[in-house]
């Protein structure tokens, strides 16, 4: 270390914070890991139900980053298997592969639609001003899908998730999320075989624990615990203690103060932010137009063991609230504990204030097996039971100009020492669960090493020099100049 820290401070138990922790005692910090929840691991976290393990929701793990796969595979060990990955999209009660595939998408929507899809493109590309990306997410799409693909298969279920129309919603999350996609790209696929570079969100295979996604977080937790660290559950963080612009420490929801030199945070920045004294007028504001989006997740056991072969399913009829169904017989079989039944997660979103959010469980079970049924998936009878988990502020809304407000916020915070921000909820950005655990390996290598990791500069498609993936044996390092995940 080229300054002595003694005593850190990290607050939240998800990916980043959880990192954070572990990599802090295994350099010898007195690190106490603060987590408001009974459980780590955050969204990424597994929980046990009807006597299988279950996650909150489709949480696979997969990175080009040597530095991520190192650390995952130093914690899991030889404790995973590889997945292959079958996701589809459910459009009108059809199945649409994804990527697309073009006789698949042919078939579904039939000769007439096909032709008003490859006219709607064909316009959007030779139109004056057509293939400019725009700086929203609708005009983004377009440019690459024409209008009525982009319709089909984007509009629909990019509003489910965020809550607003996608004339308001920023091109920056199609960029980081489905830059790679072309027409043009899916037509050379499906016709030549493997044309074109395949998007790196689109992996045939993924690692996955074979105990579930938050093994990785309980082994974390229990290393911390064995080296002199604490991790405490249900203590919830009121703020971080300021001294002129230093950071001193935190004060807990009891009231309680604790002193620490640093302080690592992946708390909802907006929180933070509104719970700091004499906050200026401009950050208030700009805080105040920052918003995280809620899952609500239902979970349905079935009598049955095959219901469909998917990992997941993405639903974009717009008759359906529910975005997601996640089959959890076709991750890896230890997750099942030798039981029959199947565990489908069906995931819906909204804001605090919406009264969706307000409803009781009954409700929302009554709902996801009306929609359910609706898909013709199961049959009434084949539906056994229902639980429901609340994911409060879990998705940062990426809304048109979210990026000016957040750079004052940034600003703002820049200003104070001995503190970080990382993971989705600290520093605003949606992250996958691999970027959260960079960011959190970087802000550690910044308290054990001295290193000047600008944590605000870091985004999840940031290049490096070099790339590898996990597979069935290890670790495999490619070819340089890849991108991260």
């Amino acid at each position: 270390m080229a300054k002595k820290v003694n005593s850190v401070a990290v607050i939240g138990a998800g990916p980043a914070g959880a990192t954070a922790a572990y990599l802090l005692a295994k350099s010898g910090v007195r690190v106490d890991l603060y987590e408001a929840t009974p459980y780590v691991g955050g969204m990424s976290r597994s929980l046990e139900m009807w006597g299988q393990t279950v996650d909150i929701g489709a949480h696979r793990f997969f990175s080009s980053d040597p530095r991520v796969n190192k650390l995952w595979l130093e914690v899991v060990g030889k404790d995973y298997k590889m997945v292959d990955r079958l996701s589809r999209i459910m459009y009108d009660n059809k199945f649409y592969n994804y990527p697309i595939k073009a006789g698949n998408a042919l078939s579904n929507l039939g000769l007439i639609e096909s032709a008003l899809c490859v006219g709607s493109y064909t316009w959007q590309r030779v139109k004056p001003g057509g293939r400019d990306l725009g700086t929203t997410f609708e005009s983004w799409v377009e440019a690459r899908f024409g209008k009525r693909l982009a319709h089909h298969f984007f509009k629909t279920y990019a509003e489910k998730l965020w809550g607003i129309p996608t004339s308001q919603l920023d091109s920056e999350f199609a960029a980081q999320r489905i830059k790679k996609l072309s027409l043009w790209e899916a037509i050379k696929g499906a016709i030549f075989g493997g044309g074109g570079e395949k998007h790196k969100t689109l992996v045939d295979q993924f690692a996955y624990p074979i105990n579930g996604s938050g093994v990785v977080y309980e082994r974390m937790k229990d290393f911390i615990e064995k080296n002199g660290g604490r991790v405490l559950l249900n203590t919830p963080v009121r703020e971080v203690v300021v001294r002129g612009k230093n950071v001193t420490g935190i004060k807990l929801e009891s009231g309680d103060i604790r002193d620490y030199d640093e302080v690592i945070s992946s708390m909802p920045i907006t929180q933070v932010v509104n719970r700091l004294k004499n906050l200026p007028p401009k950050v208030k504001k700009a805080v105040g137009s920052l918003k995280f989006r809620n899952t609500l997740i239902v979970y349905l056991q079935l009598s049955d063991g095959e219901i469909f072969p998917d990992n997941w399913i993405y639903l974009h009829s717009s008759n359906l609230k529910m975005g997601r169904i996640t089959n959890f017989r076709n991750w890896v079989p230890e997750i099942l504990n030798g039981k029959k039944e199947t565990i489908l997660a069906l995931e819906f979103w909204c804001f605090d204030e919406d009264d969706f959010w307000k409803w009781n469980d009954d409700q929302y079970i009554e709902l996801a097996k009306k929609e359910l049924l609706s898909t013709g998936l199961v049959k009434p009878e084949q539906i056994l039971d229902g639980k429901v988990i609340r994911v409060p502020k879990c998705y940062p809304v990426y809304s048109h100009g979210y990026r000016k407000p957040l750079k004052i916020v940034e600003t703002y915070l820049r200003e104070f020492k001995h503190v970080q921000f990382i993971g989705r909820y600290g520093s605003f950005k949606y992250n996958n669960q691999d970027h959260s655990i960079l960011m959190a390996i970087l802000a550690a290598e910044n308290l054990i090493d001295g290193a000047k990791h600008d944590l605000w500069n870091i985004n999840s498609d940031d290049e490096y020099q070099e790339s590898s993936k996990i597979t069935a044996t290890g670790l495999a390092v490619d070819a340089p100049d890849a991108e991260t995940e």
